[in-house]
């Protein structure tokens, strides 16, 4: 039996030169890169009407809604990924090892569309990592099972509460930004009448 190959580690500036040049988009963590699978049509529909309703709702506010393009790390972890969402309510701030200045540190909100590949993820590692981000006043968990939103909501520096909304006809109320989402907009078009289909999962 051969020995276990040790897992090659990059830097922080080694991950950004890679990320620039590749196709598809990855997270970091303690200098290991780790491939993000892509998102299904479903995924990707909510995702657009969760960006175009969040911004239609903060339009003439400094408050900006911005999609999964923009990369966010985690200071105090030094975690890089994707949000599917982010809300920035401040000017955004930049991490320092990012040389092009494409990463930001200081988000209000965060969004997530779960899916069966990405849940526990979803739920647990990048909440935790999510949790430690000092501008951080919610993190929002939405089904593409069925229309359910979940909220967690910064309460104080260590607690969080909860909260969740079901139904198309139910409203998400995110405190934080002073809005509501309806959930018939959130999931326009998308039909779970016949579940998921398989090229959806």
């Amino acid at each position: 039996m051969g020995l276990p190959q040790p897992v090659k580690r990059y830097t922080p500036q080694e991950y950004y030169a890679l990320e620039y040049e590749a196709e598809a988009k990855s997270d970091y963590y303690k200098g290991e890169i780790f491939a993000m699978a892509g998102g299904s049509p479903r995924h990707s529909l909510i995702a657009a009407n969760l960006i175009r309703e969040t911004g239609n709702r903060l339009d003439g506010r400094p408050c900006k809604a911005y999609g999964s393009d923009l990369r966010l790390k985690v200071v105090t972890t030094g975690l890089r990924c994707y949000p599917d969402v982010s809300v920035y309510c401040q000017p955004l701030e930049l991490d320092d090892e990012d040389a092009a200045r494409q990463t930001c540190t200081n988000p209000t909100v965060v969004f997530e569309v779960l899916s069966k590949t990405t849940e526990a993820y979803d739920r647990g590692f990048k909440s935790e990592n999510y949790r430690r981000i000092p501008s951080l006043r919610a993190y929002v968990l939405l089904s593409q099972e069925v229309p359910h939103v979940e909220i967690y909501e910064r309460e104080s520096h260590v607690r969080w509460g909860f909260c969740e909304a079901e139904g198309r006809d139910a409203v998400l109320r995110i405190s934080a930004l002073s809005i509501e989402l309806s959930l018939s907009k959130i999931y326009d078009a998308i039909d779970f009448s016949e579940g998921t289909p398989p090229c959806l999962s």
